[in-house]
């Protein structure tokens, strides 16, 4: 079913839910708004929505090594210390610094990357798009789909979380927030891989992490 751009503004605007998300509700709603608001409510995504624009101060910055190869310095935050000190905020803090250490992202979410690197890549996108002899009438709708496996490599909240590759990370995050009753924000990491920047055999220590956090 074909749904509109002006649907999806208005249960944006009634939900405070993200696009894709009221897309996909309405698509499964099959157009009915109200219907479609439900679906937004008993997923946890409205509520989500709407503690995302709070502020959020407190939190928890955590340290994961792996093996000594690879660490990641993360800091996650929270509305209210007392939810900092919970095990569950303490476990997706954990987690997050998992993924960064397995899927090495360099931005936390689509916004964070520059405009000329996202320009650049979609340059090189297009190129290979007429390389390969793909119609012009539909190479500009490939570009954009690579391009958004391009941010799923370079992008925390884009990425398949580790634990359940089904989902993303700001799927998780969603489901966080809806749960915990607070805005949760991951603010900053840094990633730090034994030899990064020298020249030497190649070891996949990312993959080594993966593996670690599937068992």
């Amino acid at each position: 079913m074909s749904i509109s751009a002006s649907q999806v503004k208005e249960l944006r605007e009634r939900t405070g839910a993200g696009m894709m998300d009221c897309k996909k509700a309405l698509v499964e709603a099959n157009g009915d708004i109200e219907k479609a608001i439900v679906i937004l409510r008993e997923k946890g995504l409205s509520q989500a929505a709407k503690k995302s624009g709070r502020i959020a101060a407190e939190g928890l910055v955590d340290a994961y090594i792996h093996g000594g190869r690879i660490g990641v310095l993360i800091e996650v935050n929270s509305e209210t210390d007392f939810v900092a000190k919970t095990d569950e905020f303490k476990q997706f803090v954990r987690d997050m610094a998992m993924q960064v250490a397995a899927s090495n992202p360099k931005y936390i979410s689509k916004e964070d990357v520059p405009e000329e690197e996202i320009e650049k890549e979609r340059e090189i996108l297009m190129n290979q798009v007429v390389n390969e002899g793909k119609p012009e009438h539909v190479a500009s709708k490939i570009v954009e789909g690579r391009l958004g496996k391009y941010y799923e490599q370079v992008c925390l909240l884009e990425q398949p979380f580790i634990r359940d590759t089904s989902i993303k990370v700001k799927d998780l995050l969603n489901e966080k927030i809806a749960k915990i009753g607070e805005n949760i924000k991951i603010r900053r990491f840094v990633r730090y891989e034994v030899g990064e920047g020298i020249d030497k055999k190649e070891e996949n220590f990312a993959e080594e992490v993966a593996k670690q956090m599937k068992i």
